[in-house]
């Protein structure tokens, strides 16, 4: 008569273990998975290995740095102490009332870079007639007033918006547009499948970055945040993951 075998999971330092150990691979899978699939996303919009590699990590690491543009008073006033000389001496400290001031500011890799290769795919985009540019132009409105609508304002923490939104519309917008302006031009033997990633990208990045950030320009003191980044902290996955997630799949 065979004795039972011992069930791992019934240790709960066992258990421990493999779940440690799974969630260390998890962190170490997921991060080239990202990388792997960003990197095509880039390859589908005609560049090369090495231009896709350098545009994925100046996205990544370039979200650390931001160019202040403009600043604006807020309605908080803070009281800060300062020491008034009496007698040649700094004896006892004063507290005088300030306005505190917001910084805006553009994100590198959310903003600068997303915007200077949505430049660059144009050209390609405008040099393939009209369908393509009225499909990039009309998704570009659809995408900025949706996320306008559905973006929303968290004090202390900045713009928010549902990540799968932009990209949902941008992949929609790009086939539904392509699909019925073509014939209607009477293009219909003409293919734009080339196009259809780079259309895809602008008119994702263009949501989040027009929508939710430019759009909201008069709002911004309702943040209550001492920097604002456009492109940055919370639509920074919005704007780069959208424009990626959009050349991919399309």
């Amino acid at each position: 008569m065979s004795s039972p075998q011992p069930n791992p999971y019934a240790n709960p330092q066992a258990a421990g273990c493999m779940l440690f150990s799974l969630m260390i691979f998890l962190g170490c899978i997921l991060p080239l998975m990202f990388v792997n699939l960003a990197e095509t996303a880039l390859r589908n919009l005609h560049l090369s290995p090495q231009a896709a590699v350098l545009v994925l990590f100046g996205m990544i690491f370039g979200s650390l740095i931001n160019f202040p543009i403009a600043r604006f008073p807020l309605d908080k006033e803070v009281n800060v102490p300062y020491f008034e000389p009496l007698a040649g001496m700094q004896i006892m400290p004063q507290m005088q009332k300030l306005r505190q001031e917001a910084i805006v500011a553009i994100n590198l890799g959310g903003c600068v870079i997303p915007v200077l290769l949505a430049i660059w795919l144009s050209r390609f985009i405008f040099a393939g007639g009209q369908t393509p540019t009225l499909v990039m132009l009309g998704g570009m409105a659809l995408n900025t007033l949706i996320c306008n609508r559905v973006s929303r304002l968290v004090p202390g923490m900045g713009i928010v918006i549902p990540f799968f939104i932009p990209p949902l519309v941008a992949v929609c917008a790009t086939i539904l547009g392509f699909g019925i302006l073509g014939p209607m031009a009477g293009e219909v033997g003409r293919d734009f499948q080339a196009l259809h990633a780079p259309v895809a990208f602008i008119i994702g990045i263009s949501g989040p970055l027009i929508g939710a950030d430019l759009m909201h320009w008069n709002d911004f003191k309702k943040l209550e945040a001492p920097t604002i980044s456009i492109g940055g902290a919370g639509t920074w996955d919005g704007i780069v993951l959208s424009g990626l997630i959009a050349a991919l799949v399309i």
